[in-house]
């Protein structure tokens, strides 16, 4: 139990037991990789068709971007992780953003060319963009977003790393969906 009486979840556990002692690695990596892989999963389906990015790779470029930081416990770890995966995605939407409109051309001859769908890296950058300033305005409720949208995360689960009640998670989806689509649309 945790001292405002919680129970103490086992992330939070191995979480204090690598900052104390060093100790706990190879677990924490066992008990926390497996969801990692399913929110990265679960944001990867949302893609649009001919995304490049493999729900794996990407839990493993946001696991070196935590690095070796510590983590209070099990929310600030997945708020943490949930940050590295949208910064990652953002990095990726640029990059596809900038081939699109030019940059890196390479004469290329048509006849032996794949064409695939481009995913729609706009949506992601304004969301991106926009969350920012969202996070200046209610820092909870971009935090809400990032879970939810940048990981997929369920509202149940958002709520359970918030701290907050599942309706209070869904009202704050609701405005948060809604400030960031005026914000979006008015630029």
């Amino acid at each position: 139990m945790s001292s405002e009486g919680q129970p103490v979840s086992e992330i939070t556990l191995l979480l204090r037991s690598v900052r104390q002692d060093g100790r706990g690695d190879c677990d924490l990596m066992a008990a926390i990789y497996r969801q990692l892989r399913h929110m990265a999963a679960a944001r990867m389906a949302l893609e649009p068709p001919g995304q490049t990015l493999q729900p794996t790779a990407l839990v493993h470029e946001a696991w070196l971007r935590l690095g070796n930081q510590e983590f209070q416990n099990r929310a600030h770890f997945f708020g943490a992780a949930a940050e590295a995966m949208r910064r990652i995605l953002v990095d990726r939407a640029r990059r596809r953003q900038c081939a699109k409109h030019g940059g890196r051309v390479q004469k290329a001859d048509i006849p032996d060319m794949e064409i695939a769908t481009p995913a729609d890296s706009d949506e992601l950058l304004a969301v991106h963009e926009a969350l920012d300033r969202l996070a200046a305005h209610d820092a909870r409720k971009a935090e809400l977003v990032k879970l939810r949208y940048f990981i997929g995360l369920s509202f149940e689960e958002s709520a359970d790393l918030l701290g907050i009640s599942v309706p209070t998670a869904k009202r704050d989806w609701s405005y948060a969906r809604a400030w960031l689509h005026v914000a979006i649309s008015t630029g």
